[in-house]
């Protein structure tokens, strides 16, 4: 078992849903069922092999590449198929492999129109395999690779399977990450041939450029680059006006995928690539970077409140979640580089229930209106209570995952990365702390506005109105269970990360001296 997960382990977990993928497309598109059963059953058997290199992976040197692969791919651009698992990446897939089955779970008996669940299915795999290959790669060009794959199913699920303005929001998301991309690509290469390296390895360039003399100037262009391919997918302010729009009109599916792990390729691209390999443009970039991060959490809590579609308040609300993700990071530091990963970890889980609710209130009310809802604790109690649990802990309430996800960004700021200036930080830090007081606000009036109160004349007695169902029990618990769970056992995830952030923060350190 140990010589197959050392040689085959993560190669399997990444491409076991792309077997899923032709087996369903082998079969007619009548066997709605099936088609079901097979996505589900592919995703399941994804999770267990990595469920097999959680169990063999070695926790006391979680900040070392483990499970390592590395063969030869595209030799005439020296690419090479490279991959492996470390305390940084080991979370993110661990979210990525317990939501996509979710999800899959989910939609058994949530299919949007026009239906299809094959196509439907088949996008949701490919995504599956997109993300969890981004998350393990350890070369510059399969990185980019995994990075562009999930772009196309995600345009698709939102242009035939979205809203009224589907077909815009699908385009406007592609153009932005596209050209996003194409600036990281431009990026990659321009390192690759300013250190004259003969390999697209991450540490191999990381180590290029610590012994090179590339000028400070090029590095910070370099670093700019990337700053735009990762910053556009975050959404950072102010590229983040795709956001609310892709969210609104996605399925919940998308929606839920799209919050839960697609934003985090951006946040996690920082922290594997742009820091590590540009540790001394990264000193240049982090101040504005936290500047964006903290216009990015005040704009987006005022957003929320000026929001009238439940839906795309809490796209607004991500905008200023990542916020304090990206504020973590720009801090340089390993206590904010722990508390940046957990974040990614905490608004995944919760931003990815609110959406699941979303769409159930949508399919129950077919309206998201906020004014039109009401009384959701009386119509239907039990998923009024996970909507409250849920907004609690997305604004940052102690004893749910989000409190760890701000909390410590926050922080963070107090003593930034040597380099930085701490005054400037510091008044991140009070602007942060500010935009806690303003999720608060705008949570606190969801929540009052949609579960609270009596239900509106207009869905009084309509029959289509009932609590949560079998399929919404199974998908949402182990998410809620996980929200509180790491609200109170935060050293789950930080005892896991800690040793790769602190490789970061020794590199920053290290410049100062």
């Amino acid at each position: 078992m140990q010589s197959f997960l050392d040689s085959w382990g993560i190669t399997a977990m990444v491409f076991l849903p792309l077997v899923g993928v032709l087996v369903m497309m082998l079969l007619p598109e009548k066997e709605e069922e099936l088609h079901k059963m097979i996505a589900l059953v592919a995703t399941i058997a994804s999770a267990v092999v990595g469920a097999l290199l959680f169990g063999n992976f070695d926790y006391d040197r979680s900040g070392v590449m483990q499970f390592t692969v590395d063969r030869s791919w595209i030799d005439v651009i020296n690419a090479e198929y490279s991959i492996g698992l470390d305390g940084m990446s080991l979370p993110l897939v661990a979210l990525t492999l317990l939501v996509v089955p979710l999800v899959i779970v989910y939609s058994w008996n949530h299919i949007p129109e026009p239906g299809n669940a094959k196509a439907f299915l088949i996008l949701m795999l490919v995504l599956h395999t997109g993300m969890l290959g981004t998350f393990v790669a350890r070369d510059l060009v399969l990185f980019f690779v995994f990075f562009e794959v999930v772009l196309l199913p995600m345009y698709f699920m939102i242009g035939v399977w979205g809203g009224e303005q589907r077909l815009y929001a699908a385009i406007k998301f592609f153009l932005y990450t596209l050209f996003g991309s194409a600036l990281m690509l431009v990026s990659f290469l321009a390192l690759y041939w300013a250190t004259g390296s003969e390999t697209f390895s991450i540490e191999g360039l990381a180590d290029l450029v610590a012994g090179s003399d590339i000028s400070l100037t090029t590095q910070v262009l370099i670093f700019g680059g990337m700053f735009m391919g990762f910053g556009i997918k975050v959404p950072m302010f102010p590229f983040h006006t795709w956001l609310p729009d892709a969210h609104t009109q996605a399925p919940t599916q998308g929606s839920v995928i799209l919050a839960a792990v697609l934003l985090k390729l951006g946040t996690y691209g920082f922290i594997r690539i742009a820091i590590p390999i540009l540790p001394e443009a990264a000193v240049e970039w982090a101040p504005w970077i936290g500047l964006l991060a903290v216009i990015g959490i005040i704009y987006g809590a005022l957003g929320c409140l000026a929001q009238t579609d439940m839906k795309r308040l809490i796209a607004f609300s991500s905008v200023a979640h990542m916020g304090y993700v990206m504020l973590g990071i720009a801090t340089l530091t390993d206590f904010g580089i722990n508390a940046a990963i957990f974040g990614m970890v905490a608004h995944g889980l919760i931003t990815g229930m609110l959406f699941f609710i979303a769409g159930s209130i949508k399919e129950r009310f077919h309206t998201l209106e906020i004014k039109r809802l009401g009384g959701l604790l009386l119509q239907a109690p039990k998923m009024g209570w996970i909507l409250g649990i849920t907004t609690m802990a997305s604004l940052g309430l102690p004893g749910l995952a989000g409190f760890w996800g701000e909390f410590p960004a926050i922080l963070a700021s107090y003593q930034p990365a040597d380099g930085l200036s701490v005054t400037l930080f510091r008044v991140y830090m009070v602007v942060a702390a500010i935009g806690t007081v303003l999720a608060a606000g705008y949570l606190l009036w969801l929540l009052q506005r949609t579960a609270f109160g009596t239900p509106s004349e207009e869905f009084e007695d309509d029959p289509e109105i009932h609590d949560m169902v079998f399929t919404e029990w199974v998908a949402w618990v182990p998410m809620v269970i996980l929200i509180v769970v790491l609200g109170f056992v935060p050293s789950l995830i930080f005892d896991v990360t800690n040793d790769s952030a602190s490789a970061i923060g020794d590199v920053v350190q290290a410049l100062g001296k």
